[in-house]
């Protein structure tokens, strides 16, 4: 299965849609769409996860390559929605850390401009939640 992206850009934040799987075939394709954002002068980055049903190493892989290629040009790349699969991935790798969450796209936006009331997601007391319905 492929992955789709669609672009769009909201207060000149760029917003990638994506959709299926993020897999050792399709990180190139995410990549170079950042790359493009990047020569197009636009920085800051959000993946939106809503539409992702499954990630692997070498995908998640791709979205730190892309994390450190924005922040190196000195840009911000923000993850929204990911479901609960991607969470766990993003707990246990620690990437948690690295990533900024969020489960409204407008929160990610608005993280992008201090002052504005944001929405953090709270990753592990998801994991925690979760864990103590299993």
């Amino acid at each position: 299965m492929s992955l789709d992206i669609s672009e769009s850009i909201r207060e000149g934040v760029t917003i990638l849609s994506l959709k299926g799987r993020i897999t050792a075939g399709e990180t190139n394709a995410i990549r170079e769409k950042v790359d493009q954002t990047i020569a197009a002068g636009r920085l800051n980055v959000i993946l939106d996860l809503t539409h992702v049903d499954y990630v692997d190493s070498t995908g998640l892989g791709g979205m730190v390559i892309c994390y450190t290629t924005l922040k190196r040009h000195g840009g911000a790349l923000k993850l929204v929605n990911p479901n609960k699969r991607n969470i766990e991935l993003l707990a246990l790798t620690k990437l948690y850390t690295v990533f900024e969450v969020f489960t409204e796209v407008q929160d990610a936006v608005n993280s992008f401009f201090p002052g504005r009331e944001i929405k953090r997601f709270d990753i592990l007391a998801f994991v925690q939640a979760h864990e103590s319905e299993e």
